[in-house]
């Protein structure tokens, strides 16, 4: 059988080594911060000869090809299409006749009571609002006197 750990082990050990590994980097990145490159001679830059120019050659002209006579294809010859013999038909012995069954007559249903008429209710209103509405504001309103 497998053990398992508890989880709870798992995450303090997980600080632990995350804690530890981020100290080296510090350090690190703080020592590439201080330490100053060296500078590089530039190098002189090489001419290069010119690219020679590519004489113009001939056009080169292919010989016509000769003509070739292609053979005539050889005459096959058609087939007579064969005569099947004809398959007498055969006599279907007669349906007998069925009878045909009376339809039995359903009863009449029962007529439904009449419901009696219910008055139809009433909506309530939706109440208006007022046309003048002061808007809430954040600012105290101005007074129209000096202090």
């Amino acid at each position: 059988m497998a053990h398992h750990h508890e989880p709870s082990i798992l995450l303090p050990l997980l600080l632990i080594t995350v804690s530890l590994m981020s100290g080296k980097e510090v350090l690190a990145s703080r020592h590439l911060l201080e330490t100053t490159l060296p500078t590089v001679p530039e190098l002189p830059k090489v001419e290069l000869p010119p690219l020679p120019t590519l004489t113009t050659l001939p056009k080169f002209e292919l010989p016509p090809l000769p003509k070739v006579e292609i053979p005539s294809l050889p005459h096959v010859p058609t087939l007579q299409e064969p005569e099947l013999p004809t398959l007498p038909k055969p006599e279907l012995p007669t349906v007998p006749h069925v009878p045909a069954l009376e339809k039995p007559e359903l009863p009449e249903l029962p007529s439904l009571p009449h419901l009696p008429d219910l008055p139809k209710p009433t909506l309530p209103t939706i109440p208006t609002l007022p046309k003048d509405i002061p808007f809430p504001s954040l600012s105290p309103p101005h007074s129209t006197t000096s202090p």
